[in-house]
């Protein structure tokens, strides 16, 4: 049997690696695969870029190649397929020994790539770490994101027309009626999800993380006997302190688990151990938890619609010139709790339609990188590859294989993303009644009838990108004259 594309490239990452040995475990967001690397000194970065089909790659915490939407699925299955465990799993010394030794480089080159490896371990600040944490509790939920906020968004373009008059009968109603049902299978149980995840990534059981994340709804609390805020004297509320909340209640969870395990005997552990930790953390969550995340989840919203709200163009413009560089840290995912507190106390978040500018810009520099370097084959040809997921609002291929390796366009792209923050932010009151992908994409999510000033905005981002790129952001090597490689060989 032929050998597929997915299959050829799990099986080419691994060889530039180091081989399977020198992978511990597989997993994938959207558009990267994701690798534990046992030993960076036996990775061949420069290989793993040349691979055809391979966007760009990711050095931090965990080693990311990119390979984009869709494909990136397929091929982390094969490559878990290949060691024999599942997705997040610990690969056997036995499948990582079947699967191939380490690379054979020259000791100099070898010794050279560990000193860049002892060089990152220093810039691996807690500070980083900790948002590395927070990024991967959110990284796995983001299809159910994009998946449940389309059909929220649709439900809510719907109801709006519904409202206007422009669709009537009982039909309709009944249409958008199932599909929030269907959105809140995610928005509804939020929490549990983020539990659960975040169990996984701070090492608590995740069963136990979901169970205290359901506290956060105070089921079975009534109006006629309800629990007091102990800082404020009045009631608590449920959901109060959100995802935050969540997040660190689980956190601390982690830590009464583990301390428990090491001190409880075998025998009784399966009883004591989730028993005291759950009543010791549901306490803690209830009564401080709860309340002083409330604070801190209203206080951070309502400081950045005050931004907003103050800032006008120049607040949009902060947040859309910078957002890629978020984007290529793979830090942005660490804004979506702030999306979520939004969305739950305001109905809509502000602040993504603006972040969502970024991507924007860089398919205006792009276009410009497509119309000025038309003579570079293979620099169009990626282009033509990345501009529909780019303009559907999936970033990453523009990024690590068009403007991030020629240096000047990331540039100007992000200048773009600024220009069109700027409209957004000038304009004011565009939110997004869900977290969802950006682009064109985001356009059905947009809250009440204010789509045609985020339209507006996206166009400014692509215009923007594109002149300033045609001017300024060029490189004369873009512009040589390169051929495709022959399939022929």
């Amino acid at each position: 049997m032929a050998e597929t594309k997915e299959q050829r490239l799990a099986r080419e990452i691994y060889a530039q690696v180091g081989g399977m040995g020198n992978v511990n475990k597989v997993i994938h967001c959207m558009t990267r695969v994701r690798m534990d690397i046992k030993d960076p000194a036996a990775v061949d970065i420069v290989g793993l870029k040349k691979i055809d089909g391979v966007l760009g790659v990711v050095e931090e915490e965990t080693l990311q190649v990119v390979l984009g939407p869709g494909i990136v699925n397929k091929v982390a299955k094969e490559m878990v397929k290949m060691a024999g465990v599942g997705l997040g799993e610990t690969i056997p010394v036995q499948a990582a020994a079947a699967g191939g030794s380490t690379s054979g480089r020259e000791e100099a080159e070898r010794r050279a790539a560990i000193t860049k490896a002892d060089q990152k371990k220093k810039n691996n600040t807690p500070f980083k770490r900790a948002l590395k944490s927070i990024a991967n509790i959110f990284v796995p939920l983001i299809p159910a994101f994009v998946g449940a906020g389309i059909i929220g968004g649709i439900a809510s373009v719907l109801q709006n027309m519904l409202t206007a008059g422009t669709l009537s009968g009982e039909s309709w109603v009944t249409i958008v009626l199932v599909l929030n049902i269907i959105k809140n299978g995610l928005f509804g149980f939020l929490n549990i999800y983020v539990g659960i995840n975040a169990a996984k990534v701070f090492g608590a059981t995740e069963g136990l993380g979901g169970v205290v994340a359901g506290i956060v709804y105070l089921s079975g609390m009534t109006p006629e006997m309800p629990l007091p805020n102990i800082f404020t004297g009045g009631d608590l509320a449920a959901g109060q302190g959100g995802i935050i909340g969540v997040v660190f209640a689980v956190f601390l969870l982690s830590i009464v688990e583990k301390a428990l395990r090491k001190v409880v005997p075998d025998a009784i552990d399966v009883i004591v151990t989730p028993t005291i930790s759950l009543l010791l953390i549901g306490l803690v969550t209830i009564f401080l938890i709860m309340p002083i995340a409330g604070v801190i989840s209203s206080s951070l919203v309502g400081a950045i619609t005050w931004v907003l709200n103050v800032g006008g163009a120049f607040a949009g413009f902060i947040l859309g010139l910078f957002f890629l560089p978020m984007v290529m840290f793979g830090l942005h995912q660490v804004l979506t709790p702030i999306h979520i507190e939004m969305i739950a106390s305001q109905g809509m978040t502000l602040l993504l339609p603006i972040l969502a500018m970024a991507g924007g810009g860089q398919v205006g520099a792009s276009l410009a990188l497509w119309v000025k370097c038309r003579k570079n084959k293979q620099l169009t040809n990626m282009i033509k590859g990345s501009l529909p997921v780019g303009i559907l609002g999936i970033g990453e291929p523009l990024i690590y294989a068009v403007t991030l390796p020629l240096g000047r366009p990331f540039i100007t792209a992000c200048i773009g993303g600024g220009i069109g923050g700027a409209v957004i932010g000038g304009i004011g009151g565009i939110g997004a009644t869900a977290i969802g992908p950006s682009g064109v994409a985001l356009i059905p999510l947009i809250f009440g009838h204010m789509w045609w000033g985020y339209v507006l905005g996206l166009l400014a981002a692509y215009v923007g990108g594109f002149i300033v790129t045609y001017f300024f952001g060029v490189p004369k090597e873009a512009m040589e004259p390169t051929e495709l490689p022959s399939t022929e060989e």
